[in-house]
């Protein structure tokens, strides 16, 4: 782990300082790094890849079949409307 450590120059602010600090954080990226610690997901299981695959699969041929019986539109509307 990166620590960022300074130190204030003879006349300098303490706002100055601060404001070097906090630049000195950002660029090292500690906090990006923490963050994406944090947040993580760990990795799904082979097993939960598979259904989540199957799962699709059976989704998309059932909508499939909806729409040879004329029970779904062949392209769904898309929602909103024009932008400005």
């Amino acid at each position: 782990m990166i620590n960022v450590e300074i130190t204030r120059n003879p006349g300098e602010n303490a706002m100055s300082t601060l404001r070097r600090f906090t630049r000195k954080v950002q660029s090292s990226g500690v906090i990006v790094r923490k963050r994406s610690l944090r947040y993580a997901t760990r990795t799904q299981s082979p097993y939960k890849v598979k259904k989540h695959t199957l799962e699709g699969l059976k989704r998309k041929a059932d909508m499939a079949e909806l729409i040879k019986l004329g029970k779904a539109p062949a392209k769904p509307e898309r929602r909103g409307g024009p932008k400005k």
